[in-house]
């Protein structure tokens, strides 16, 4: 497939790119998924994209795997396991939107400065920020006691 010249880098690699495990890759976001295996390989794709592109998006993967193996340690009642899962994924999901955040803002202005554009992604960022001290927190409170028993103090 060709793209024009004038296309962002980041768009003429991902379409130029059209080959993957001997299928053809989507080209063009406008496009709907022709079916229910195509949805779920596209999300796993942006979670794929997520993991290999997002240093903040691995910590948290490792951060939060790390949390629950301590609350299954822990011997933590299922409600509270729950809970821990429940906070990590929000951080996730939140990570992955301001990833996709920039990522809009920079197709939308390129490699423009707008004022705009820096309070979307620093809005975008601080939901994330907000999202995961609310998570260490409430890891903490969830944590930190049965811990402590454990340990004997």
């Amino acid at each position: 497939m060709l793209v024009p010249e004038d296309y962002p880098p980041a768009l003429r690699d991902v379409t130029t790119d059209v080959h993957r495990r001997g299928r053809r890759l989507r080209v063009g976001a406008w496009k709907v998924a022709g079916d229910l295996p195509a949805s779920f390989r596209y999300a796993a794709q942006g979670l794929a994209y997520g993991f290999a592109s997002q240093r903040n998006f691995r910590i948290h993967v490792f951060t939060g795997g790390f949390v629950f193996g301590m609350g299954l340690w822990l011997q933590l009642a299922a409600d509270r396991l729950a809970v821990l899962v429940l906070t990590v994924a929000a951080v996730l999901v939140l990570e992955l939107l301001n990833t996709a955040t920039e990522a809009v803002v920079d197709l939308a202005i390129g490699r423009q400065f707008h004022p705009l554009a820096r309070i979307a992604k620093d809005c975008a960022a601080a939901a994330v920020l907000v999202a995961a001290l609310s998570s260490l927190l409430i890891a903490l409170l969830l944590l930190v006691p049965p811990l402590l028993i454990r340990l004997g103090i």
